[in-house]
């Protein structure tokens, strides 16, 4: 295989299953990270011999490591990485917020990130490679008492910071924010705002902008 490679946190549902079934349709092989490895085979079966399952925990820094180094075995290569994973809260607010649900928040929307770059940056620096984050529409305003929205700020801060890393080996790095997507996220469907398909779109914009383009952040917002 010589197409392009990518590699999807959170690839089971939603914006990375998405993301997934576009690059595959423009010829990227795509390396699928998330802990439902029965989600991960039935979107294998669903895209082919493009498409490799890659089950494991985000938290975990070796795990990455090693579904990146099994899919760069298979692969020969590793283009772009899409650090896609995230979480919510069920309670909002400082005061009413629960410090449990925090901390598993932050170890997957803020150190899963991490992981997942410092995990890929390796293999990125080989070939002008890419990193996608995805952010949020909460990463770029103030929303009360928000601890979701603050770990948002982080991607985008962060994101910037990567990009000017990344400047010295040529390589490119995306945030893409939108605003609320009818995802597994939320517990009831939201057919009136952003479809994930919408944020694959915007994904492979960046992947495929000619190399002189660093599209830095992308911000989509539903019309509704």
């Amino acid at each position: 295989m010589s197409s392009k490679a990518l590699f999807i946190t959170g690839a089971s549902s939603g914006i990375g299953a998405a993301t997934a079934r576009l690059a595959v349709a423009r010829g990227w092989q795509v390396g699928l990270f998330a802990r439902s490895r029965d989600k991960l085979d039935a979107l294998v079966d669903e895209l082919g011999e493009k498409a490799v399952a890659l089950p494991g925990d985000v938290t975990r820094l070796e795990e990455v490591t090693t579904a990146i180094s099994k899919f760069t075995y298979r692969t020969g290569r590793l283009d772009a990485a899409f650090a896609n994973a995230g979480m919510g809260l069920s309670t909002s607010g400082a005061e009413a917020g629960d410090p449990e649900e925090w901390a598993s928040m932050i170890d997957v929307n803020v150190l899963g990130l991490l992981w997942t770059v410092k995990a890929a940056m390796p293999h990125l620096k080989q070939r002008a490679g890419h990193l996608l984050l995805t952010g949020s529409a909460a990463g770029r305003r103030h929303i009360s008492g928000s601890v979701y929205g603050a770990t948002k700020w982080f991607v985008h801060g962060y994101g910037g910071n990567l990009a000017e890393e990344m400047k010295a080996f040529g390589g490119r790095c995306t945030v893409i924010a939108p605003g609320m997507v009818d995802t597994p996220f939320f517990d009831e469907p939201k057919p009136d705002k952003l479809q994930p398909e919408d944020v694959a779109d915007a994904a492979l914009f960046a992947l495929e902008a000619d190399p002189r383009c660093a599209v830095n952040e992308i911000f989509l917002m539903p019309t509704g």
